[in-house]
């Protein structure tokens, strides 16, 4: 579906297709899967659910291992401050295009995809784009400024984006 170019985020597009789908709010949930993730599996849809289960969580998105030093440098590649224990659902505490946290151990892979509460996401649009959100160029940092909490579900692998030109020649070659 096509929305207002006008609008300054994926989840603002989001909910206004929402908005005119489904005008009566008859759907709490709704996932927020854009264009530049044409090869995510289908499992990873099922997954970014998982940290609505825990009704502290606002929002659901997808965490991956980084794999290489390439990928933990790309400022293409959103990383997330977070740290998994046995459960694979945790609290993201921060986004960056940076590597974070500083210091030995695993650095996490931020997948763009994005379950809403309803409710969550008509509280996300109502708000005025943040400090840091506008510093990182990154869309949650406005609901984590704002308080809201975001869940991340790991899963194995990042799938491979479209970021650039050449991502895009390298993914038309796998399809």
């Amino acid at each position: 579906m096509l929305t207002d170019s006008a609008l300054a985020s994926g989840s603002d597009r989001v909910h206004a297709a929402l908005a005119e789908v489904d005008p009566n709010g008859a759907h709490d949930v709704v996932i927020n899967l854009q264009g530049d993730l044409p090869l995510i599996e289908p499992s990873s849809l099922t997954a970014v659910l998982k940290p609505l289960e825990d009704p502290a969580f606002d929002i659901g998105t997808l965490a991956a291992p980084v794999t290489s030093e390439a990928e933990r440098d790309a400022s293409q590649v959103v990383k997330i401050a977070c740290a998994f224990g046995e459960d694979a659902v945790t609290r993201a505490l921060y986004f960056s295009r940076l590597p974070i946290p500083w210091g030995e151990g695993p650095h996490w892979h931020h997948v763009g995809v994005y379950a809403w509460r309803r409710h969550a996401l008509e509280r996300f649009v109502s708000l005025a784009p943040s400090a840091l959100e506008r510093r990182e160029s990154l869309e949650q940092l406005r609901a984590l400024e704002a308080g809201m909490t975001i869940g991340c579900a790991r899963i194995d692998h990042a799938p491979q984006g479209v970021d650039t030109p050449a991502d895009l020649e390298h993914v038309r070659g796998l399809v």
